[in-house]
């Protein structure tokens, strides 16, 4: 399966997830869902997040030039949330996980779609 299967066949096709990509620890996307223009140092700044929290708690998440309110993170995930879209992120052994979701879905929805692929990969060496 390919790294756009995964973004369009798991993450958007759950409809639990409205935009997603899947990037390299470096910030380089390997692939996104259509029309969600995320750059290298957007990612990039994610993955430094998710061992420096204070990275994001003070200037907060941005995606596709739009930003989040930063909610709260461990070393593998990161939330995010602004009005009624949420954010939700998933890093991995080489990848992290980016996803953006939007009411009725709940973050817990999101959340579960994304942790299940993304353990996926961690099981695959990603």
């Amino acid at each position: 399966m390919s790294w756009q299967d995964y973004v369009d066949n798991q993450l958007l096709a759950s409809q639990c997830v409205s935009k997603a990509a899947i990037a390299g620890h470096d910030g380089g996307v390997w692939a996104k869902s259509e029309g969600f223009e995320v750059s290298k140092e957007e990612v990039a700044k994610i993955v430094q997040g998710f061992d420096k929290t204070e990275l994001l708690t003070s200037g907060g998440v941005t995606l596709a030039g739009q930003r989040y309110i930063y909610l709260s993170g461990t070393d593998r995930v990161i939330r995010a949330k602004l009005g009624k879209t949420g954010v939700h992120c998933m890093k991995t052994q080489q990848a992290v996980i980016v996803s953006i979701y939007e009411e009725p879905v709940q973050p817990q929805q999101a959340a579960s779609i994304v942790e299940k692929l993304g353990d996926y990969l961690i099981t695959c060496g990603y």
